[in-house]
């Protein structure tokens, strides 16, 4: 059986790497017989050359390593494939494959949502301004993504308005995202890290949002365990699909749930003489066939096309 390679970045806070090692731990709990282990790339032990070591030394030679990366910056697109490229010269007849970042999933979302609910009332949703702030980085489709998770967490949960901020690297900063939440008229302002565990720039979010309320890090729990085995799942199929994590036709996203499996027809082009056109090309994007279970051929063909659009 491929064995699971959890990499994470690092971080010169205690409390975080020691999230870490327990959720590696947990991971392992409810990988069902799959070995599991992690490192990080730096800051802080253990390293993932000794976790790759310990599992050549159980004999395994197949590795499928899944970044614990919220965000595809460049730690999850440069230094860790590098680093898998250095253990693979250090063990001959060593393979990786390479799963996906965590990214902007269900899971994900719901449990910002959880945490979001530790520190504001439901039933005062409506009137809050929610900040969401992740790490930032010069990666400008990362933090892109952050301003992603942003927007779907609004969408359907009856929350005021859902801002975007970043900690370090890039703008807005944790003050500006507060002013503008303030210009917006929010009547309570809640800030919420983008982060997995605890750690120096969780702490700094804290530190420059005094005065306000926010929320926990994601942290260690069975639900993101479950995730991460869901990328590791995918590296060992070759299942690197593009992102379907947010398909309202695929998954029941708060709001959206009557989307699910629809069947999608044909758009009518008004430069085509009253003829149905689909400007997709044929694309007639049932979901009811392939994605439940996996994307058939012809909607794998259509990702390798781009030519997966929803709207």
């Amino acid at each position: 059986m491929t064995a699971l390679l959890i990499v994470g970045h690092g971080t010169r806070d205690a409390d975080g790497a020691a999230d870490f090692r327990a959720f590696v731990d947990r991971v392992s709990r409810r990988a069902r017989g799959a070995a599991v282990d992690g490192g990080f790339i730096e800051l802080s032990a253990p390293p993932v050359g000794d976790a790759v070591t310990r599992l050549v030394q159980a004999g395994h030679r197949r590795v499928a390593a899944v970044p614990l990366v919220l965000v595809a910056a460049g730690h999850a697109k440069g230094d860790i494939p590098g680093s898998l490229n250095r253990e693979r010269s250090r063990h001959p007849g060593l393979s990786f494959a390479y799963g996906r970042p965590l990214g902007v999933h269900p899971t994900i979302l719901a449990l910002l949502e959880a945490r979001l609910d530790a520190v504001l009332p439901r039933e005062e949703r409506a009137e809050a301004a929610v900040l969401l702030v992740g790490r930032g980085s010069t990666d400008p489709d990362a933090n892109a993504e952050v301003y992603r998770a942003a927007r779907l967490l609004w969408e359907g949960r009856g929350i005021g308005t859902v801002e975007a901020a970043f900690v370090s690297l890039a703008q807005p900063s944790v003050a500006e995202g507060l002013e503008r939440c303030r210009r917006l008229g929010a009547k309570r302002i809640v800030v919420l890290p983008y982060f997995l565990f605890r750690g120096v720039l969780p702490d700094r979010i804290a530190e420059q949002a005094a005065g306000y309320a926010v929320a926990p890090v994601i942290g260690d729990c069975d639900q993101l365990a479950d995730l991460v085995l869901e990328r590791y799942a995918e590296a060992v199929a070759g299942d690197i699909r593009m992102n379907c994590d947010t398909c309202v036709y695929r998954i029941a996203m708060p709001g959206f749930e009557q989307k699910v499996g629809a069947v999608q027809a044909p758009h009518h082009h008004p430069d085509e003489d009253g003829l149905e056109h689909s400007h997709e090309h044929g694309h007639e994007h049932s979901h009811e066939h392939g994605h439940e279970h996996g994307h058939d051929h012809h909607c794998e063909q259509r990702h390798h096309d781009h030519a997966h659009a929803h709207g």
